[in-house]
């Protein structure tokens, strides 16, 4: 059974006007194209399906906005990085990118989705600078952990928790074999309580 039975698909938008109203909370998941995100989101929401997947990177070009229940709310974004896509629509996601951010009231954390044989890459650091700058808490997941021995897992999850310092959490994540799952759930219902918590209004 799901984590979140009353979950379903709201709507996409390419445009920040196309957005949800800007009211509860929502977590966005963000990461490269082929990090591996809509496995991770699937997985996490025990949903088959629920992200669309493809073994061609850049699929999901759309802000996908899911509802969880109760005003709560999963982002997926738009993945970034690899899609052999023009120049001039890298340019729109990254304004879409960055009209989310710089918009959403709601928004109470972000899940950033990292494969962990290639750990923190450039736009992934651009995506923390940018929660950085807006105060919203960011959880690491450290994808596909199941392809490397536990030695260079252990490695590699060390040297992010460094990087990151205190301002975000992560964790080696396989959504293939299930594991961190139970991390990952509660990381996700933590960031949206937690604002339900702060903000009294939700």
């Amino acid at each position: 059974m799901s984590e979140f039975p009353d979950a379903h698909f709201l709507t996409s938008a390419n445009d920040p006007a196309q957005f949800v109203i800007d009211e509860g909370a929502e977590v966005a998941f963000a990461g490269r194209s082929n990090a591996g995100k809509s496995t991770a989101i699937n997985a996490i929401v025990r949903r088959r399906n629920f992200a669309r997947t493809s073994k061609q990177p850049g699929r999901t070009q759309l802000v996908n906005f899911f509802s969880l229940g109760d005003q709560l709310r999963l982002v997926d974004l738009p993945g970034y990085g690899y899609a052999k896509v023009s120049r001039s629509m890298r340019r729109h996601w990254q304004e879409l990118l960055e009209g989310y951010f710089q918009s959403r009231r709601s928004l109470s954390g972000t899940i950033l989705v990292v494969d962990s044989r290639r750990l923190l890459g450039e736009f992934d650091r651009l995506m923390i600078d940018w929660c950085q700058a807006i105060d919203c808490p960011v959880h690491v997941l450290l994808t596909k952990a199941d392809k490397l021995n536990r030695r260079e897992a252990a490695a590699g999850l060390a040297e992010v928790r460094s990087e990151l310092g205190d301002f975000a959490t992560a964790q080696l994540f396989s959504g293939t074999k299930g594991q961190g799952l139970t991390e990952a759930r509660q990381s996700l219902q933590a960031l949206l309580i937690g604002a339900r918590r702060g903000s009294g209004s939700v």
